[in-house]
């Protein structure tokens, strides 16, 4: 079954195209927030084993941190 790996990478593909076009008009604070949710989620995932609390608990820290950072 190749089709899952190949439709996993074009939607991984697709996510940071939209992610990068998305920033275009961002803010400085406004990008520090969201660079500071993605390495929370990280983190948080990594730190918790990959359980979906520990991910949206991280990026909403990370992201506090980047915004208050970005400051």
């Amino acid at each position: 079954m190749k089709t899952k790996p190949e439709f996993a990478r074009l939607t991984l593909a697709a996510a940071m195209l939209l992610g990068l076009v998305g920033c275009a008009g961002m803010s400085a604070q406004d990008k520090s927030t969201a660079i500071g949710a993605g390495v929370g989620a990280v983190g948080g995932a990594v730190l918790t084993g990959g359980s979906a609390v520990g991910t949206v608990g991280g990026a909403a820290v990370g992201g506090v941190i980047g915004h208050e950072v970005g400051d």
